[in-house]
């Protein structure tokens, strides 16, 4: 099934020894199928549909006019499904984004975002060749179920705006469009259940003469193509210095939204992405954006899922045609496209939203048997989320909530057991045995865990010499049990070994594996400035 997981070679070399890419197999497959292609063509329509309105919102959000996000959301689509690592990936203006650069867009105006952007592209970049990427292995599975679930929140939520002050039309028309969404694959699944629904409200709010809120309410549409360009700010150091904390919070918070996305399809296609290639896929799309005049991008969950879960999608046709249906919907056909009732795009979101949730993750009998530190990462992270409207805050909360209660169970792994003192050579041998990692949290009351004054006794150290001699090699202390992760237990046990020096035992340490030792020859001595 190789088309169906986008596997197979990106590049072949040609006899000059030039690397030529080449398209997916999964991007082959569609175009020699016409169900696939068809497939992949209606899940780009129905997502430029559920695009319209939320580039609109967040251009707003961002303070720049509503075809700065339109416009961006196109490029970074087309080009994202180039150049991203994630097949069927949604990537566009989004609202995590939009709250990081509103700032710079109050107090500088839309050339600077424009430069943050472009900025934030290189940073993302580097960091896609860098492989810093790879650090989303450290994101441990309750901080992305929580992820996960305040993202469905936040995505209702965003929906109740338009279901507040209302014509009351407006209800009945999303409850039918729900119940199209939900009822309609039950008998057909040729036509995305969305598409049909946007549809057919559309269909009876113009014929039968309805009066509510439309996407041409929420901003105007653009009447032309975009054009390349650079922004028109100074080239300075001071410059640098306005733009480069928003270009850092916007590659940052991109990144982290995009990565954790590609996971989550990746979870649900049952396939694997790069998520190196993911992070400069999402530098260079941000970059052409920038010079395009858009606004900062990353990749949105709650389109992702229409074009992956709702429509089927599984190829980077679908996250091109989104791009390219976005362009003609609001250039060619804006008229029309400014028509549809909001009603059933909120229909759409509101089913994208409950989808989207990971209902299994709350039921009595799961959070039953979820260890009670997993359940308390998870509510973390969805209330920070949902709290700060901040995906970075959110995720660093819970991914350092993890962290603290992980130190916290492996720190009680470490033991120190004091075997009975034995008679050694012409006198007394007290051995311990330490067993378990040993790193700054298991480590750091390690000094505690020695009887210095009864191993004192035991060898006959009461009594030092006048010069200051020591016995050597009385107590000794066994490490082929455990490991030395960090410089913190090497300067633990440095303080074990000048606590029994006060006691006139020099003690002999043994069982270092090769890493273990080399840690303490390198830093032993050093780090408590003996």
């Amino acid at each position: 099934m190789r088309g169906a997981t986008e596997r197979g070679p990106s590049a072949v070399t040609v006899p000059n020894g030039i690397l030529v890419p080449v398209a997916p197999a999964g991007v082959l497959a569609a175009l020699r199928s016409p169900r696939l292609l068809t497939r992949e063509a209606l899940a780009g329509l129905v997502t430029a549909f559920a695009l319209i309105p939320e580039a609109i919102s967040f251009a707003i959000v961002a303070g720049v006019d509503p075809r700065v996000g339109l416009f961006a959301s196109f490029t970074t689509a087309v080009a994202i499904s180039i150049v991203g690592g994630r097949p069927a990936m949604i990537s566009a203006a989004a609202g995590s984004v939009a709250l990081v650069m509103a700032p710079l867009v109050a107090s500088h105006g839309l050339d600077y975002l424009i430069a943050a952007v472009l900025l934030g592209g290189v940073i993302q970049v580097a960091v896609g060749l860098a492989g810093f990427a790879k650090i989303m292995r450290f994101v441990p599975r309750s901080v992305m179920v929580g992820f996960v679930n305040a993202l469905a929140i936040l995505i209702f939520l965003a929906q109740l705006r338009h279901l507040i002050d209302v014509p009351w039309a407006v209800y009945p028309l999303v409850a039918v469009g729900v119940a199209l969404i939900v009822l309609l694959p039950k008998l057909t699944r040729a036509v995305p259940s969305p598409l049909i629904a946007i549809v057919a409200i559309t269909a009876t709010v113009m014929i039968a003469g309805i009066h509510v809120p439309t996407v041409g309410d929420e901003g105007a549409l653009p009447e032309g193509l975009p054009l390349p360009g650079l922004p028109q700010v100074p080239l300075t150091l001071e410059t640098l210095g306005v733009i480069a904390p928003y270009a850092l919070g916007m590659a940052a918070v991109g990144l982290l939204e995009s990565l954790l996305t590609a996971r989550l399809v990746d979870e649900i296609t049952e396939t694997r992405s790069s998520s190196t290639r993911e992070a400069w896929g999402q530098g260079v799309a941000n970059l052409i954006t920038g010079v395009f005049g858009g606004m900062g991008t990353c990749a949105m969950i709650g389109q992702t899922m229409i074009n992956v879960k709702t429509a089927g999608a599984r190829t980077r046709l679908s996250t091109f045609f989104a791009g390219v249906f976005l362009l003609v919907l609001v250039v060619a056909l804006g008229g029309i496209v400014g028509q549809i009732p909001m009603a059933a795009l909120v229909a759409v979101m509101i089913m994208v939203s409950a989808t989207t949730f990971d209902w299994h993750s709350i039921r009595p009998k799961v959070l039953k048997r979820m260890p009670l530190g997993e359940t308390l990462v998870m509510v973390t992270t969805v209330v920070v989320v949902v709290a700060t409207n901040n995906l970075a805050i959110g995720v660093g909360v819970g991914v350092l909530a993890a962290a603290l209660i992980f130190a916290r169970r492996v720190a009680r792994f470490a033991t120190v057991h004091r075997d009975a003192p034995e008679p050694s050579g012409d006198g007394v041998l007290v051995r311990y045995r330490v067993e378990g990692e040993l790193f700054f949290a298991s480590s750091s009351d390690l000094v505690t865990r020695f009887d210095y004054a009864a191993d004192q006794v035991a060898v006959g150290a009461s009594e030092r010499a006048a010069d200051g001699a020591v016995i050597d090699g009385a107590v000794e202390i066994d490490l082929s049990g455990s490991h030395i992760w960090d410089a913190s237990t090497v300067v633990a046990l440095d303080a074990v070994a000048q606590r029994y020096r006060s006691h006139g035992i020099e003690p002999r340490v043994v069982g270092l594996n090769a890493p273990s030792a080399a840690l303490r020859e390198r830093l032993g001595g050093v780090l408590a400035g003996h």
